[in-house]
């Protein structure tokens, strides 16, 4: 279905962190939007690239093997895939837009309590 989507209203649809929700669908692509609260954890996903875009908030982006990034509103970042990395929110709360593959795990290659296998979708 060929619509519009309004960040902030689809936004405004959740309100947990760490749990990805699935906004559109391109190709073997999803378009998914996110809250971060605090810090995640480190991970890497070993097949999938991911871009990070930063809507509301500051976002930190840390990484084993170089210096961490801080993004602002309307700043991203692409991670390689098998890029160790740890998001966290620099402001009480960030809102992210995720572009990756369908297959991508939101933890990567760590299970825990943060693992979500089938995610919710935004009207």
């Amino acid at each position: 279905i060929m619509d519009k989507v309004n960040l902030a209203k689809a936004f405004s649809t959740f309100s947990d962190h760490w749990s990805p929700k699935i906004a559109g669908d391109l190709g073997d692509f999803q378009v998914k939007l996110a809250k971060f609260r605090g810090s995640f954890h480190w991970h890497q996903h070993d097949q999938e690239d991911e871009l990070f875009l930063v809507v509301e908030g500051r976002l930190r982006m840390s990484f084993r093997d170089r210096p961490a990034l801080d993004l602002d509103p309307g700043e991203f970042i692409i991670v390689p895939h098998g890029t160790e990395h740890l998001p966290e929110a620099l402001t009480d709360e960030c809102h992210v837009v995720l572009l990756e593959p369908n297959t991508t795990l939101n933890t990567g290659n760590v299970e825990n309590e943060h693992t979500i296998r089938e995610l919710g979708r935004v009207a």
